[in-house]
Order: C-alpha cells, then structure tokens, then sequence
C-alpha cells in the first residue's frame, strides 16, 4: 500500500528533521512559509497536514499560522489538521479549534502521542471518504435516500424489489415521514415503467371539491373557470406510476370514483362523456389504519381489497433501532456540505440525545432537527443542546433474563455499526472485544 501524504508546515529545521524521522510510516512533505504549504497542498492533496501557527513574517505570532489555516481549509475541506504550539498559544489553539483544525500538539514534542492523533485523524478521514463512497452508491441506487440497518426496513426494501417488476397495486402503511414516497419512487424506479412519468398527488392536501377535477381532469366549460379541455394526474401519468398519498383521508364520494377506475382502468373528465382508457401502475400510501375506517364506515370495503394486493408496513423511526444514528450522520454529512460547515461532528451526548429520542415525526423530523444543529451550532461540534431534542421517557424493559440479554446485546451491536460507519474493527474495539467475537455475535443475531 502506498504511504499516506502528510505535509509539515514548520519553519524550525531542527523540528523539520526530527518530523521527518519519527514520521516515517508517512510520506512526509515539508513546508517552511505560507506560499510553499499551499503549493504542495494544491499539488499533493496530503490527508494530513501538521502545522506550527508561528510561520515568517509573523513567526512569533499567529497571524500568519491562522491564515494559512483559512486557506488551506477553503480549499480542501477534509484535511485533517494537527497545530502544534506552546503553552503561550492557548488562546491562538482554541481559535484555530473553532476555525475548523482537527486537534493540537503541544510543545515539545511526543513522537508517540503525536503519531497516534494522525493515526486517529487518517481513521476519522478514511471513515468519511467511506461515508461518501457509501452516499453516492445510495445516491445511485433504484432506493436511493433509504437509509437502514434495520432488519425490519429491510425487509420492506427486499419487498419493493420483488413487487416491482409487477404489475400490482401496493399499498404502503406507515407513519408521517416515515419515507413512504422516497419507497414509492424507488418501486417506480425499479419497475418496468421506469422511463415513464411518476407522478404524485396528495389527497389530504387538495379541498374535496378540487381533488376530482384534480384527478380525472376536466372538460371545457365544466365549470366556472374551466376555460379549456385539462387532463388530470392520472392521464398524465400514463404508462408510468400513479402515486396516491394519504389515500385514507379521500372523500367517500371519490372513492367510489376510485374504485371504478381501478377495475375498469377508463377515466372520464369532469363534464366529459368519453371514457379515456389509461394504462398507470397504481401506488397509495396512508398513515391512517383502514381497516379501522372500514368498520367505522369512513373507507369502502371494496376500494380497501382492491387497494390491498400487496400491503407493506413501514417501521416507525423508534422502532429501528440504530437507524436513528445512521440518518442523522447522513443528514449532517449533506447540510454540513450545503451550508460549508465542513469538519462539524456529533458530541457522544448529542448521540446518546438522538438514540434516546422517539422521533414522532419520524425521518422528517430528523431531518429538519439537524439542518437546525448544523446552522445554530458553534465550534466544530453539534452537541446535544444543539439539537434541542427534550428528554425520553424510558421503556418498560423485558424481565425475562434470557430476551433482555439479547435484545441488549443486539441493541449495542447496532448502535457501535453505526456509530463506527461500519468499521468492523472500530466497533470490537468500542464494545470491548475481539473482531473474530465480534463477527460471532452478528451471526447469532443476523446482523449482515
């Protein structure tokens, strides 16, 4: 393997020297001023960059030291920075800190102690280039935006990949913002239909009076307004999905519409009298529970059966466990990078914060929580009162031995995958055993 590129800004040659030798295991590239680290950095792209704050003209002040800092972290965000000072630098350190430096080293110099913060600092930039790598292939996947460890989300994603090349109708159950349309998209995608429209509508989000037209379309003169002939949403999805959210909020009087629709597959505009044969995949989605309408006679049976080919149910966040990590790493890695807030991470309270938390409002919520954190936050870390999130009442928890045993120790398992971005060897090491035990335990309990 090659040797990772560390660059040493220093103006001392004997500190020079004596980087270069107990560096070794890198391939060190040293910098005496300003001008020369930022050559090397634009041509090099070290990993690591160790620097003195105190570089000509300004060498016994910061001035130089912290612009140079500004720079290099405008232009490459993830490199990881280590200042080395003095005990008369405190305060120039902790504002290099805030600027967005990875760590410090204080003078003189432990060899020892100084090759373990690069050793974590190329940890920490090989686990993100990971998280990258892993972002882009979600971003390029038919179920691109799911995130999950969870065996019961997964299995929903198992599920889409089988109905998909169907034709069948699905209905998705699940909570508000539990990823309900980012689930109907990636069906669409997956399907046979995927070069055609997907098109959405929301059914509690249109008055009752306009969700007809909305959906069937109208003719000209239909009514006062209708001043020329306009398809609806379904027509304009032709060959391709129809995605129908909060299905269980329709008006009584639509869904027989619906049904006939349905069995038929022939529309007819409001004021029209020809029927239009239309050719979609049909998807609905709901958080409301419809057989429960069906008893209270809000939802017709009929439409119910047909809407029910195949049913998926969504886990609610709470349920997931571990996911809640994982989501919340994705959404700082993409507001950190939207907002240039490079070098934030979470504060081991602010990720006890987001496991402890139930999030009612599921994906959704998260996602706006942590936008927030990103923006508010000060310094280089999001820590739990950045998040605002209040305090979990805890769960009663099991009494029989045997069941909490290992519901703990699946719970800890996933939590330290997540926690470590998968990093096999990370994750042993927070959970105080050996990889090989490690391995075991995921066996027992299914975790891939």
């Amino acid at each position: 393997m090659p040797k990772r590129k560390l660059l040493v800004v220093e103006d001392d040659a004997g500190l020079q020297k004596q980087l270069r030798w107990s560096l070794d295991a890198y391939e060190v590239l040293v910098a005496g001023d300003r001008e020369a680290a930022l050559t090397l950095l634009r041509r090099h792209q070290p990993s690591i960059v160790t620097m003195d704050l105190g570089l000509p003209p300004d060498a016994d002040g910061a001035s130089e030291g912290l612009a140079l800092l500004q720079q290099m972290l405008a232009i490459a965000p993830d490199t990881k920075v280590i200042v080395l000072s003095g005990n008369r630098d405190r305060a120039n350190v902790l504002k290099a800190i805030a600027m967005g430096a990875y760590d410090f080293h204080q003078k003189p110099l432990d060899a020892d102690l100084l090759r373990l913060v690069i050793e974590r600092a190329c940890f920490l930039q090989a686990v993100q280039q990971e998280n990258r790598r892993m972002l882009q292939i979600q971003a390029d996947s038919p179920l691109a935006g799911i995130i999950s460890r969870d065996p019961g989300m997964l299995k929903v994603c198992r599920s889409i990949e089988k109905v998909a090349p169907s034709s069948a109708t699905v209905l998705l159950l699940g909570a508000s913002g539990s990823g309900k349309e980012l689930l109907a998209r990636g069906l669409h995608r997956q399907s046979t239909r995927h070069d055609k429209r997907f098109v959405a509508i929301n059914c509690a989000a249109i008055p009752e009076n306009l969700l007809e037209s909305e959906l069937f379309g109208y003719e000209k003169g239909a009514f006062t307004g209708a001043v020329r002939q306009t398809p609806g949403k379904i027509e304009l999805a032709q060959g391709g999905t129809f995605f129908l959210d909060e299905i269980g909020d329709m008006a009584m009087s639509l869904q027989a519409k619906m049904l006939r629709f349905l069995q038929e597959r022939v529309i007819e505009r409001v004021g029209g009298r020809t029927e239009i044969a239309v050719d979609v995949r049909i998807v609905c989605a709901t958080h409301r529970n419809l057989k429960v309408l069906v008893d209270q006679g809000q939802f017709r049976e009929d439409l119910f059966y047909r809407l029910s080919e195949i049913v998926l149910v969504i886990p609610p966040l709470r349920e997931r466990i571990g996911d809640s990590v994982l989501l919340a790493q994705h959404f700082k890695h993409r507001f950190c990078a939207s907002e240039a807030r490079s070098g934030l991470h979470f504060s081991p309270d602010a990720l006890a914060a987001i496991e402890a938390y139930e999030w009612p409002g599921n994906v959704r919520e998260m996602e706006n929580c942590i936008k927030r954190a990103v923006i508010m936050s000060e310094g280089t870390q999001i820590t739990a009162l950045d998040l605002g999130l209040p305090e979990s009442v805890p769960l009663e928890e099991s009494i029989d031995l045997r069941e909490a045993r290992d519901a703990a120790e699946y719970r800890v398992m996933v939590k330290a995958l997540a926690r470590s971005g998968g990093n096999i060897a990370k994750a042993a090491e927070m959970l105080g055993v050996s990889r090989p035990t490690l391995y075991d335990l995921m066996n027992h309990h299914g975790i891939k």
